[in-house]
């Protein structure tokens, strides 16, 4: 299994076992975040502190996790990144787009600052 899915109280948590997100397992990734998504998980953390290396295969598919949750209102964070991954973001733009943390805790107290304030806005 390349990617193990824990569904917590407030999002699921899917954690890469690969090494090389690429285009051989992307598509996998993909479709994980689909059936959350089809499932109304509207908050994701992606767990790449395994993951070593990836392409634009891989950039492809976080792009469609972060748009998936964002029109379910929800919030995507993507977790321990590598240097090497963490580098290909940076030269593509995309942390300006994706919520980045250094860790999967760091990442579930995002989320939880996203929830109050989506609460807050939600009662305006």
């Amino acid at each position: 299994m390349n990617f193990v899915v824990e569904k917590k109280e407030k999002h699921s948590l899917i954690t890469s076992k690969v090494e090389k997100l690429n285009n051989i397992v992307a598509p996998e990734l993909k479709s994980e975040v689909v059936m959350l998504d089809k499932n109304g998980e509207a908050s994701m953390i992606i767990d790449l502190s395994e993951t070593r290396y990836c392409d634009s295969s891989g950039l492809s598919a976080l792009l469609v996790a972060n748009r998936l949750t964002k029109a379910a209102g929800g919030t995507l964070v993507i977790a321990g990144l590598q240097s090497s991954v963490e580098k290909l973001i940076q030269i593509s733009q995309l942390h300006t787009v994706l919520n980045i943390t250094p860790t999967v805790n760091e990442a579930v107290d995002l989320l939880s600052v996203s929830q109050v304030e989506n609460d807050m806005n939600d009662e305006d």
